[in-house]
């Protein structure tokens, strides 16, 4: 019987540092970087323990890529591939202890580092007429039902005793062309979005355009984007009292939200499928006031790019969590897990936008998260890729996958908006509903601003 011999030689840290590490993820959070985070937080181990600090951070990190996993069972993984080492086995109470002793602040600092749009050589939808596009909204994460965590995060009321675990309302400041984290913030839900979102207004700047939907769309949020010198494009509900202060050619009006001079541009959409037609109403506000820079069908095509985010959060919920509740128990182990988890996102976002940036015209958008995150759980069980080669190499073995695997051009796609798994038996809605999707087809109507123009102060 003929067989094969195969030998792999795999590079890590020295000693009791190393089973810390992320296989090829840890090119984009380096020995260095954990170092630095650890030095700037003082968290610096003072001696050399089983396990020291910065194996601490990358356990945290390998978590979120193993959220099915316990820790004891995280690390086991992090030693797979490092047989022939002589390496600690530590019970989950040593891994508890020192996940305490570390704390959040590393894994925020890291955050702050590793935070911000991907570079990449796309622009569709990366940048649209020289500017990023952005979106801001919010989501909710369940946190384990503890006494500690239910003295800082409620359960949300409602029929039938309310939600089964405390929430977490987080709201992020998203790049849109490549889901990548610009700024995110995170409270209990007694927060509304609209209040939370003051806290990412610090990370607007010159140069961005924020899409917004319904509620966020406030005169004191258009007000501070402006200020910023950043640009607005947000859904305005269809009543609310915009007075017309000038027609323009496109059939758009000027008007003032906040003080702020802002266009406005009421639609008409209707998509076409072969299950028949639906026509809908859409009002949009926006501080990009010339019509022939910025057309209105422009600007409403351009809308549809604030889905990104809502695809980003199913990224961080259902891919990554697969739906699972936090594992801490304790706020302060909230704080350390929520951080862990933005940065395990972010860093899969840079090599897959690296992966992408090595094929000019590729949109990052095709770049299945799935295949990066599989590949990545495979790359850190064989420790492989920890060091960077001499040869620089942007794909790795994670972005060769991405690009071998690359999600087909978008199509423009309907399905019904619907819970598919209702909360409660009792809001089901029974079997009869079409949940298939269609192909469609889009046909924008601008409508003429109604009524006269308007004098006098803003309502």
């Amino acid at each position: 019987m003929q067989q094969c011999v195969i030998h792999r030689t795999v590079t890590v840290a020295p000693g009791r540092f190393a089973p810390g590490h992320l296989g090829e993820l840890t090119q984009q959070v380096p020995f260095e970087l954990v170092d630095a985070v650890l030095a700037a937080t003082g968290r610096t181990q003072s001696r050399i323990r089983c396990l020291p600090a910065r194996v601490v951070v990358y356990l945290l990190l390998a978590a979120c890529l193993f959220a099915e996993q316990g820790y004891v069972q995280v690390w086991q993984r992090l030693c797979a591939g490092l047989d022939g080492l002589k390496l600690s086995a530590p019970t989950a109470a040593a891994l508890t202890q020192a996940r305490r002793r570390l704390g959040a602040a590393p894994l925020r600092a890291l955050f702050e580092l590793l935070r911000g749009p991907a570079p990449t050589a796309a622009t569709s939808g990366v940048r649209v007429g020289g500017l990023l596009v952005c979106a801001i909204d919010g989501t909710t994460l369940s946190v384990p039902d503890t006494p500690q965590n239910l003295a800082a995060y409620a359960k949300q009321p409602g029929n039938h005793g309310g939600t089964g675990y405390p929430l977490l309302r987080l709201l992020a400041l998203v790049a849109c062309g490549t889901r990548s984290l610009i700024e995110v913030v995170y409270g209990p839900t007694s927060s509304g979005e609209t209040t939370m979102c003051q806290r990412l207004v610090g990370s607007l700047h010159a140069g961005m355009l924020v899409l917004c939907d319904r509620n966020l769309t406030t005169n004191t949020l258009t007000r501070q984007i402006a200020a910023s010198h950043a640009h607005l494009l947000g859904r305005c509900k269809t009543d609310r009292n915009l007075p017309i202060l000038g027609r323009l050619a496109d059939g758009s009006w000027l008007s003032v939200m906040g003080g702020v001079t802002v266009r406005v541009i009421q639609a008409e959409i209707t998509i076409a499928t072969p299950a028949g037609r639906a026509t809908g109403s859409y009002r949009l506000a926006t501080t990009l006031t010339d019509p022939h820079t910025w057309p209105a069908a422009t600007l409403l095509a351009l809308y549809h790019q604030r889905w990104e985010i809502e695809t980003a959060y199913m990224e961080l919920k259902s891919s990554i969590l697969g739906g699972r509740v936090l594992r801490a128990r304790t706020p302060h182990g909230i704080d350390q897990e929520v951080y862990a988890l933005l940065v395990c996102y972010q860093i899969l976002r840079l090599a897959m936008t690296d992966a992408t940036s090595t094929h000019p015209g590729v949109d990052p958008d095709r770049a299945s998260f799935t295949i990066a995150l599989q590949t990545a759980r495979d790359q850190l069980i064989q420790a492989a890729g920890v060091i960077a080669a001499t040869t620089v190499d942007l794909a790795g073995k994670i972005g060769r996958a991405v690009l071998a695997n690359l999600l087909p051009d978008r199509r423009l796609r309907v399905s019904p908006r619907i819970v598919k798994r209702a909360i409660s038996k009792y809001q089901a809605r029974g079997p009869n509903i079409n949940r298939t999707s269609y192909k469609a087809t889009l046909s924008i109507n601008i409508l003429a601003p109604p009524g006269p123009l308007t004098t006098g102060p803003e309502p």
